[in-house]
């Protein structure tokens, strides 16, 4: 089985109400399908983002609306963009805290803080800074930010990146197969609800 990515332009539940999606229309098919990283059984849903995206920031609270109430057989995966040179050092951060166990914790305030605060986490230094303000270990972000682990995790996200023809964020890619955003789809609304629907096309 393959999996989902959600996706609108920031250029470089099973039930669906008996909606029907058309491919080319609503979503698109990613061919040859991209490789997943959940369990049989399991649609995987991901989310492609760039934390400097107004876009991605707008799509936030929807993102966070549909994981209460997901599809009991989704698995949701964040996967920071690397589409410009300029974004590589948010998903590095972003990498950084996964590995640390602190990206939960912190994606909504990294958000906040640029689309809210007008801060510029531009750099590893200004973003080190801020996390450990967030009561995130300065030095431990920093050897993780720099560490083979991440590097590894940056060049696979490069690699699905490539394979989804992901060109704008946020996307989002279903089960590796299918490829959606909030401009094909209409809405950020209607875009969780194509999301619903492709993963109940896979797991059928």
């Amino acid at each position: 089985m393959r999996r989902l990515v959600i996706g609108m332009l920031c250029l470089a539940a099973v039930g669906v109400h008996a909606a029907e999606y058309a491919e080319g229309v609503e979503y698109e098919r990613i061919s040859p399908p991209a490789p997943t990283s959940v369990d049989e059984g399991r649609v995987e849903v991901v989310e492609v983002f760039w934390y400097g995206c107004p876009h991605c920031y707008d799509f936030e609270p929807y993102v966070e609306q549909w994981l209460t109430s997901k599809p009991q057989m989704a698995e949701f995966i964040r996967l920071p963009a690397v589409l410009n040179p300029s974004w590589v050092t948010h998903a590095r951060a972003y990498y950084a805290l996964e590995t640390m166990g602190e990206a939960d914790r912190v994606h909504k305030t990294l958000f906040q803080a640029m689309h809210e605060q007008g801060r510029r986490l531009t750099d590893v230094d200004s973003i080190a800074r801020f996390l450990a303000q967030q009561g995130v270990d300065e030095e431990a972000f920093r050897k993780a930010y720099n560490s083979l682990e991440v590097q590894t995790k940056l060049q696979r996200a490069a690699e699905l990146q490539r394979r989804y023809a992901i060109t704008g964020v946020p996307s989002v890619v279903v089960d590796g197969q299918y490829r959606t955003s909030a401009s094909q789809a209409g809405s950020y609304e209607e875009m969780l609800k194509v999301i619903d629907y492709l993963v109940a096309k896979e797991a059928g």
